[in-house]
């Protein structure tokens, strides 16, 4: 009996010590942030607020400000491209179903991890390439689906190939070879 006792006390503090880590975890997430005209792209370095569709914004570990990206489809390229950091504290995309396409508004950021996608649809992201349009809600996703075309996926589901191959004009450019570019531009204008 003394013998289950402590079997069931040891269990109980492993929990007790599991579900303090996720607390501690959930604590450290950083908030989302509503971009300002000083925030610019990570690939294109142009102003975010300056594009239509959704947003995107990413928290790297140890990092207090978000790297932003005038799309969603180059926020999730970040997340699939070897070179960039895997060490994500916070992925934060607009909810379609609650912004506007021109310009979406304030505080209507969610995870990107629990959203549904709407991916194929005729609708163009922040630098006129397809876009991964995001949803809270699943009906708001099947009427975008309806009105616009596409396919629900969860973030998971998205083709790498979706992503990282298709651009603006259909044709097909690999986005690390377009970041790569964009990372050489920039460095030439700044004079490095």
């Amino acid at each position: 009996m003394r013998l289950a006792a402590c079997l069931i006390a040891g269990f109980l503090s492993v929990l007790l010590l599991t579900s303090c880590d996720s607390e501690e975890e959930q604590l450290a997430k950083p908030s989302h942030q509503e971009p300002t005209r000083e925030a610019t792209g990570y690939y294109c370095q142009m102003i975010v607020v300056d594009h239509k569709g959704p947003k995107a914004q990413i928290f790297v570990k140890g990092a207090a400000e978000p790297l932003w990206f005038s799309s969603v489809r180059d926020g999730i390229a970040f997340t699939l491209l070897p070179d960039e950091p895997k060490a994500i504290a916070a992925f934060y995309v607009n909810d379609m179903g609650r912004a506007t396409w021109d310009s979406p508004e304030p505080g209507t950021w969610i995870a990107a991890e629990g959203a549904h996608f709407v991916i194929g649809s005729n609708r163009r992201g922040g630098m006129g390439a397809e876009e991964a349009v995001p949803f809270s809600k699943l009906e708001a996703a099947k009427r975008f689906v309806a009105e616009h075309g596409g396919q629900l996926v969860s973030l998971s589901e998205i083709p790498e190939d979706y992503i990282l191959t298709t651009d603006a004009g259909g044709s097909h450019h690999s986005m690390s070879e377009r970041a790569e570019g964009e990372a050489a531009s920039h460095v030439h204008s700044h004079g490095d």
